[in-house]
């Protein structure tokens, strides 16, 4: 756990008042990078701050909001410093809602809720039963790293697990219109044969979710082909583009579809993995 929290402060529920400190849930640090190098030199780029005029000390570099074109309002950062506005030590919780009224669409990070002390520990663990037992989540706002955030609070998924969940939520205006990319689809008829059919695939390969099962590909891709460059290996071979089957139709392809061996459960993958680590 990062030891700096991403934001602290505390959650105000009505008269309730639980201190808390909130820690990021993933881990960006496993995303693969690039640096951009010189093809010729084989040296790093480095990049420069630079205007019409040339090179821009660090020190004289100050934020700007443009009001109109090329037209801009400086902003000092100690002027942002010295912006209070209550969301940034207080989380109001201004209603609950279901927990399945929220759009997947809307959640976007995930954080951990730990509280501050074993006095806001008890607060916080009847919020969580509480929350947990409801099928709810509190909806407020939290500004940190430079702007307000719409987010939720609720139980986590495992029972076993200590603290609340928190997810940042986007906004309205965030959101496009479906109807942007969604205006040429047309609504097409099914009939009962073909929905049951439908039915059954996806019974047939429902299963647990297991996340462990699986793992970045292409990560393990490029870092297979870093280590081979590095040390004057054959480059791996590609995979096989994987073959389109020829269907006559829906119906002719969940028929085939059904007709198969039973897919293999993802957990198969990852005991393919151990054994190939440990090779």
């Amino acid at each position: 756990m990062p030891t700096r929290p991403a934001w602290s402060g505390s959650i105000q529920i009505s008269l309730v008042s639980i201190s808390v400190n909130i820690f990021p849930a993933t881990n960006p640090g496993r995303q693969v990078e690039f640096h951009q190098i010189d093809r010729k030199t084989h040296k790093r780029v480095h990049h420069q701050n630079v205007d019409e005029s040339g090179e821009v000390e660090k020190a004289d570099i100050v934020k700007g909001f443009e009001y109109a074109k090329d037209k801009y309002i400086e902003i000092d950062p100690d002027e942002l410093k010295a912006l209070r506005i209550p969301t940034a030590t207080t989380m109001q919780i201004k209603q609950f809602v279901k927990a399945d009224e929220i759009s997947y669409a809307l959640f976007d990070r995930p954080y951990f809720v730990v509280p501050k002390d074993e006095v806001q520990a008890k607060a916080l663990t009847i919020m969580r039963k509480a929350l947990a037992q409801t099928e709810t989540l509190g909806i407020g706002e939290i500004a940190f790293s430079g702007r307000e955030h719409l987010v939720a609070i609720g139980a986590p998924l495992d029972p076993k697990q200590k603290g609340l969940m928190l997810y940042m939520l986007r906004y309205e205006d965030e959101l496009r219109d479906p109807k942007s990319s969604l205006s040429g689809v047309k609504e097409a008829s099914v009939d009962s044969d073909e929905l049951a059919l439908a039915k059954q695939l996806i019974a047939k390969s429902t299963s647990k979710f297991d996340l462990s099962a699986y793992q970045n590909d292409y990560e393990a891709a490029v870092r297979k082909l870093v280590d081979a460059k590095r040390k004057g290996k054959p480059l791996p071979e590609p995979e096989p583009t994987p073959t389109k089957a020829k269907v006559v139709n829906i119906m002719d392809a969940l028929r085939s579809s059904l007709a198969n061996d039973k897919p293999k459960k993802a957990a198969s993958k990852r005991t393919a993995r151990k054994k190939s680590k440990a090779a």
